[in-house]
């Protein structure tokens, strides 16, 4: 293990679905002496969501030895949570990791969990505005994503797959446009942030084969199981993707195979709109050092070393 010196305060490894992100994050923080992974991820939070958010818990172990992760498994399934939720409980994850001496590393694909963080937002609770919902109701998820263009702050587009994601979107920019934010301080973090770039073909064929991959090991059953533990339709289709899809498939909306066909498509969208964000991150001041997904795997995890260390 190399001797840490205390360049950064905390690595963040950050890329599109099916970039290998998460492995990269494990091999890195073994590579590490007592490293531990935040996971960064609007949905990997939810118990019992787990073959459809990509959420392989598997991933956490090597050769026997289990590396300490963080924010996974922490909501209901069917509850809603929220970018304020996310920045309480990753100061909690922080702090403890810190505090024990050991090293952090954010790992994630959500782009706005990971930009609050890296740039310190600081964030109210936002109430639920019943007249505004009630005035939105009625517009397309096209007309809704105009609207949310529009605003001068920031909100995550790429998770807004949904008419009632949408919604709730513009109500929070709406709260932020009048309500003052000096109330709540986030820190600022010193932070190395990695980005796994993976050539678009690459990425396209690797969602595709993942894609039918999760199909085979029982994802519809997954999203059967959740409806009958309780969760209702409209609360799966709210998380958007594979549960919107799947959720439609199973309730009779849609074929199988217009399942398949719709949500790979969806799946492709979201990636792009994932690097768009990721992007969009460096035009407003995050330094990314993009990494080739492509290199042997050594090769990468020497790299970012070479980063983290003088």
């Amino acid at each position: 293990m190399q001797e840490r010196k205390e360049k950064y305060d905390m690595l963040a490894i950050v890329g599109p679905t099916a970039s290998g992100k998460t492995s990269l994050a494990v091999d890195v923080a073994l590579s590490i002496d007592g490293a531990e992974i935040i996971s960064a991820d609007s949905r990997q939070v939810y118990r019992g969501m787990d073959i459809g958010t990509g959420k392989d818990l598997a991933e956490y172990e090597r050769g026997g030895v289990v590396l300490p992760s963080h924010l996974l498994d922490i909501v209901d399934a069917g509850e809603k949570y929220n970018l304020f939720e996310f920045q309480r409980d990753f100061l909690s994850a922080y702090n403890g990791i810190t505090e024990r001496g050991a090293f952090p590393i954010m790992c994630g694909g959500s782009g706005l969990y990971v930009e609050s963080v890296l740039k310190g937002y600081r964030l109210l609770p936002v109430p639920e505005n019943p007249v505004l919902r009630e005035s939105l109701e009625e517009k397309t998820l096209e007309e809704l994503t105009e609207i949310l263009s529009g605003y001068k702050t920031l909100h995550n587009n790429t998770d807004t797959d949904t008419k009632k994601r949408a919604i709730r979107a513009i109500e929070i920019e709406e709260y932020y446009r009048t309500c003052p934010i000096e109330e709540r301080s986030f820190p600022q973090i010193n932070c190395l942030t990695v980005g796994v770039d993976v050539d678009r073909e690459v990425r396209r064929g690797r969602i595709t084969k993942r894609l039918y991959e999760r199909l085979e090991n029982g994802m519809v059953d997954e999203v059967r199981g959740l409806l009958d533990k309780g969760v209702t339709a409209e609360q799966l289709m709210y998380y958007g993707l594979e549960y919107k899809y799947l959720t439609q498939y199973i309730i009779g909306v849609l074929s199988y195979d217009e399942m398949v066909k719709g949500l790979e498509i969806a799946i492709h969208q979201f990636a792009k709109r994932q690097m768009t964000w990721f992007r969009g991150m460096e035009k407003r001041g995050v330094h990314i050092h993009w990494i080739d997904a492509m290199q042997p795997r050594a090769e990468q995890v020497e790299q970012i070393k070479n980063f983290l260390y003088d």
